[in-house]
């Protein structure tokens, strides 16, 4: 297994210089250091057919989907549950974006599309089948595409193209200072990386996170969705639990699932972005951590190099 160093601002992978990335922590970085003493996994809401792409707004909101109803909800920062959406055509993954639009890969119409806040859709690409997305600072789109083994990039002034092939691809999320992308794949032991380009190209693809955990009872891990802390930690859900990767892919825990259904994907959410949140077959849950997120859209202010 290869893996990245990093020395004064410059990561060296597997003999490739890649400049300009955030310093990343080498310690072993143990779940002690992100769950804490006395708290679990709390239910927020139940009763759903399969819930899924949980992703949080600038106020700490968290929106997710109810894939088999076509209905998008919000969690307010009490943990309460309303209605946002109907008629959602199997929308599946979710994203906030820097215009704190929610982004949403409408499956069942083959589009993905952004609600405002209140409700109003807006098409941005169709023709495309897709699973999961993520939207980076700047308005572009990264989406995976199970059903023909790609993953696109949508530009933001709209320009749709491949970006990777020969994968099957599932969940998709950024590191915190959106230099790399990471996707992974149901059946595979690994989480692939890219290096994102300055023009949404991906390259050095790499199979960095892993060897994932397996169930005893199964021979694939079912990786599906995930999220990143501020500190460069991955997690990653799959059949065994909510795994979490250090930055260097090494992993350091997997945090038990809230019940033994399926766990399809996680956010930080909350008002100071300090909860995770999980989706769980037909419920949701969260529970405090000692760490927090990083919404890519609080970095639309800053200055870029």
């Amino acid at each position: 297994m290869r893996r990245c160093f990093v020395v004064a601002n410059v990561v060296f992978l597997c003999g490739i210089i890649v400049a300009k990335v955030s310093p990343l922590p080498a310690q072993d970085m143990a779940l002690s250091q992100v769950l804490v003493d006395g708290e679990d996994w709390q239910l927020l809401g139940e009763g759903y057919k399969f819930t899924e792409g949980p992703a949080v707004d600038r106020q700490g909101h968290v929106y997710f989907t109810d894939i088999p109803n076509n209905v998008i909800y919000v969690i307010d920062t009490d943990g309460a549950i309303v209605l946002f959406a109907e008629n959602t055509a199997n929308t599946n993954g979710l994203m906030v974006g820097p215009d704190d639009r929610i982004y949403g890969c409408r499956n069942g119409d083959k589009q993905i599309v952004a609600y405002t806040t209140d409700g109003a859709m807006e098409v941005i690409v169709e023709g495309v089948t897709s699973n999961d997305l993520v939207v980076t600072s700047k308005g572009a789109i990264f989406f995976t595409d199970p059903s023909n083994g790609q993953v696109y990039y949508i530009s933001p002034q709209r320009e749709m193209r491949v970006v990777a092939n020969e994968i099957h691809p599932n969940g998709v999320i950024m590191w915190p200072d959106e230099g790399t992308l990471v996707v992974t794949e149901r059946d595979s032991l690994h989480l692939w990386t890219y290096r994102i380009e300055s023009d949404g190209s991906l390259t050095n693809r790499e199979r960095y996170y892993g060897p994932l955990q397996l169930r005893s009872d199964s021979k694939t891990p079912g990786s599906d969705g995930m999220t990143v802390d501020r500190d460069f930690r991955l997690y990653v859900t799959t059949r065994l639990g909510l795994q979490m990767f250090d930055p260097t892919g090494r992993l350091g825990g997997t945090i038990a699932k809230p019940h033994n259904g399926p766990m399809a994907n996680a956010c930080f959410g909350g008002k100071d972005f300090d909860y995770l949140y999980a989706t769980c077959g037909d419920k949701v849950y969260r529970r405090k951590t000692k760490v927090t997120g990083v919404p890519y859209f609080l970095r639309a202010g800053e200055k870029k190099e």
